[in-house]
């Protein structure tokens, strides 16, 4: 009995994983994230042909913001270990509603939870935005971020097979979605809706 109440104790004492708006200070460590996924991850939205610089990824952060759209990081014991961020799904005004979602985990800590609560966090924020509908377009090799998005309420809503070329072979695409606060059950505010 005094194992577990140590054991929940230590818990306790933990240092706990948290999420927050991102900030200029945050750039460096998400370009780290960013290079170690384009070097070996398994993402097919990644080309290491463009790899940003930091002040790019400060603008592209200022620009999303400034667009009051949700770019959002994970913290633990003091650094920052992942982030997620969304973007108009189209341009037109049209789908202005539709968000596409970007997510991103420092290496060691993959499998932590760290995915699930980020995602969770940046579901909330756009669904308090009055945005809709999720998208998101994972690699078909990716059963952890796939099984995320099950737990999450995403469906999978197509497959496009043999779209990215990576480490010698062809690879598919899986196209997610997610209908968030009211989805496709009312109306939108009218045109004058933030965006």
């Amino acid at each position: 009995m005094n194992e577990l109440v140590e054991k929940q104790a230590a818990n306790r004492s933990a240092p706990q994983i948290s999420v927050r708006p991102s900030r200029d200070s945050d750039v460096d460590a998400m370009l780290s994230i960013y290079r170690r996924h384009i070097r070996r991850g398994v993402d097919d939205s990644v080309d290491d042909s463009g790899t940003p610089e930091p002040d790019d990824l400060r603008d592209r952060r200022k620009n999303l913001r400034s667009h009051r759209l949700p770019h959002l990081v994970a913290v633990f014991g003091g650094e920052v270990i992942g982030y997620a961020y969304v973007v108009l799904f189209r341009k037109r005004p049209a789908y202005r509603y539709t968000v596409k979602h970007s997510i991103y985990i420092h290496h060691d800590h993959v499998g932590r939870g760290v995915g699930r609560q980020l995602m969770q966090e940046l579901i909330d924020a756009c669904a308090a935005q009055g945005f809709r509908q999720m998208i998101g377009y994972i690699d078909g090799d990716n059963a952890a971020s796939l099984a995320i998005h099950d737990k999450l309420g995403f469906r999978r809503v197509g497959q496009l097979p043999g779209v990215a070329y990576r480490y010698g072979r062809w690879c598919d695409t899986v196209m997610v979605q997610r209908s968030l606060g009211a989805g496709t059950t009312e109306a939108p505010p009218p045109l004058g809706f933030g965006r």
